[in-house]
């Protein structure tokens, strides 16, 4: 089959259906070929009509906290008191550059995903 870039969501659940049928196949084959221009193809499509939302930074670090077992009272060396901490994290004060460089540092959280607009 040619394939060409995906315009309905028929062209795309054939291509879809398609990439599933080929997915085990052979690297250097033709079918492989196939498999990365349909891979680019649906990820071209999905990206087009099915965007997904940026993460909402506060609970990115919530999560963060969360999977490292930390407390909130951790981030005061970064963010400051106990209450700011809160209040920060509550939504009611904002991330300030400075913070945001610690908590990339602490947290591992990409800088991008904190400055993020909520």
């Amino acid at each position: 089959m040619n394939w060409k870039v995906l315009k309905t969501e028929d062209e795309y659940d054939v291509a879809l259906e398609r990439t599933i049928e080929i997915f085990h196949t052979e690297k250097g084959s033709p079918e492989f070929e196939e498999l990365e221009l349909l891979l680019l193809l649906v990820k071209d499509y999905e990206d087009r009509h099915y965007p997904i939302p940026d993460p909402d930074p506060l609970e990115v670090i919530k999560l963060k906290l969360e999977e490292k077992g930390l407390k909130q009272k951790d981030l005061e060396h970064i963010i400051g008191s106990k209450g700011y901490v809160s209040q920060v994290l509550s939504g009611k004060k904002e991330l300030t550059l400075k913070m945001v460089k610690g908590l990339h540092r602490y947290l591992g959280i990409s800088a991008d995903i904190l400055l993020a607009d909520r």
